[in-house]
């Protein structure tokens, strides 16, 4: 894996081909909160992408328990534990061409432009699946402490000869 972030470009990883079928995992917005139902709920996957607002390192310690993990730092990722992570991270399954970024108001690019199939996001803690010129725009939402009235939640994308589709798991919590 070649890291590109300290020159400001989005740095690249590479998922590993098990099969014609790729599942990663999504999560973001866990803000330091380790819930078993989003560990029990990327069980399996081949990689995890967390989309910024870890809080603190052992989250990113308990995902790598699962699947590689790619992630990039949030709005409240500061300190020195946080400064190996990218504000974006260029992440490419097959020939599919994942862009992550935390708060997709950011986005400073065009997705079709860059050749992005996806685009993944976290930071307003909607879980939300929508398509727009083609690329496939993805929020998991928050699995971390709940915020309002807004449902727990991780994500999985499923990325097959070219096809993605994505599905948003709410997590059965109390609070």
């Amino acid at each position: 894996m070649r890291d590109h972030a300290r020159d400001g470009i989005a740095s690249r990883a590479r998922t590993k081909k098990k099969s014609d079928l790729h599942v990663i995992g999504l999560i973001s917005d866990t803000h330091g909160l380790i819930r078993p139902q989003a560990l029990e709920a990327l069980q399996g996957v081949e990689l995890i992408i967390h989309a910024g607002d870890i809080g603190k390192p052992e989250v990113i310690a308990a995902l790598q328990d699962i699947a590689q993990v790619v992630a990039i730092k949030g709005n409240i990722d500061s300190g020195v534990w946080a400064q190996r992570f990218p504000e974006t991270k260029l992440v490419k399954s097959g020939n599919t061409r994942l862009f992550v970024v935390h708060n997709v108001k950011e986005l400073d690019c065009d997705p079709v432009a860059r050749g992005y199939q996806v685009v993944v996001s976290g930071h307003s803690h909607k879980p939300s699946v929508s398509t727009r010129d083609g690329v496939l725009f993805v929020n998991p939402g928050s699995a971390g402490p709940r915020r309002f009235k807004l449902p727990i939640a991780v994500g999985k994308l499923f990325i097959e000869d070219n096809r993605v589709n994505a599905a948003i798991i709410e997590l059965p919590v109390l609070r």
